[in-house]
């Protein structure tokens, strides 16, 4: 039996891929989204191409709409809530756009769950950011890498939040509510802490969506900077993987209701992002790459890799496209792509 579906910013690079699947298989889907980020009007564009005008419904809103987000999600039996603030430096910048796309908008979407008749399942798109900077685990240096002296699986679930900058207290502040709308209301929710996703439609920018960002500056010859000593580490999961998570916590919603799980690529999945991923982008281009390098950026950890084991032991999930064969799909997208950059 088909659900209906509602995608807060499902004109962006998770929502597009995630309701292409649905609409596939035939959900019945509504997207939802100011259509403010470059990307957005184009992957509306490719759905319309691949299943026409009337292969899903568009609202044109913003999550500050409450009333609007209210009435959209009258009908949903799934709220998937992507849409928000995406960088850190942008809310650095801008803070007051940045608490209320995410602080605000996620409340917005969590009242207009609640007020709904349909007792719709809710989830949302966290981020390690919650993290903080870790300060308090241990590290160690190798050649080409920074790496966790004692977590052995990587960050887990308990690890203490530390929200650091104003994109942290945003998205955590929305993690929070979410998390206490399952025990205080009975909202069928579900808080996806998200490591570094990629994949097709990713129009990544300097300030988010580093992998993609440095494929298209690759490809178009655009200038790369270097931020840091570029052995940061970070577990890295293709989207469809992240899907395959999205639909696994829906039908075990009676495990996954009121949880929290770190999704990312996990241990097996980290690389450095300029160290390691540098010399791997070079070889698929076939040339050097220069760059500039500047200081470090507030907030950016050193390491993160989430330790995937509840999400493997509660919802039977687990990554399974590997990093070399996500890499070599992602830069044939964005070389197929390179006029729409």
């Amino acid at each position: 039996m088909s659900r209906n579906y509602l995608i807060t910013g499902g004109a962006g690079f998770i929502g597009s891929n995630y309701a292409g699947r649905l609409i596939q298989r035939g959900e019945r889907v509504t997207l939802f989204d100011n259509l403010s980020r470059a990307g957005a009007p184009r992957n509306v564009n490719w759905l319309k191409s691949q299943f026409g005008e009337t292969g899903f419904s568009l609202i044109v809103g913003d999550l500050r709409n409450a009333d609007l987000l209210a009435e959209s999600a009258t009908d949903a039996d799934v709220i998937v809530h992507l849409a928000g603030q995406v960088a850190v430096t942008t809310s650095v910048t801008n803070p007051r756009d940045d608490f209320e796309s995410n602080a605000l908008g996620t409340f917005n979407a969590l009242e207009a769950a609640r007020l709904s008749k349909k007792n719709p399942i809710f989830l949302y798109a966290s981020t390690n950011k919650v993290y903080g900077g870790m300060d308090d685990v241990k590290l160690v240096e190798e050649s080409t890498r920074w790496l966790y002296k004692d977590l052995e699986h990587g960050c887990s679930e308990s690890q203490p939040l530390d929200f650091h900058s104003p994109y942290g207290v945003s998205k955590g502040s929305g993690d929070q509510y979410v998390r206490d709308y399952a025990r205080i209301y009975g909202l069928r929710s579900v808080v996806f802490r998200q490591s570094c996703i990629y994949g097709p439609r990713q129009f990544g920018i300097e300030d988010q969506g580093w992998l993609a960002w440095m494929m298209i500056a690759a490809v178009t010859g655009r200038k790369l900077t270097i931020y840091g000593d570029g052995k940061q580490v970070r577990d890295v999961l293709h989207v469809n993987d992240l899907l395959d998570a999205y639909d696994a916590a829906i039908e075990k919603i009676d495990v996954a209701k009121g949880q929290i799980y770190n999704v990312g690529g996990g241990r097996r999945n980290v690389m450095a992002i300029w160290a390691e991923f540098g010399p791997i982008l070079e070889k698929l281009l076939g040339k050097k790459i220069e760059v500039a390098r500047e200081d470090w950026r507030p907030g950016d950890q050193k390491v993160f890799y989430a330790d995937l084991r509840k999400a493997k032991n509660e919802l039977g999930w687990e990554p399974k496209i590997d990093l070399e064969e996500g890499m070599e799909l992602m830069f044939e997208w964005v070389k197929a792509n390179r006029e729409l950059f």
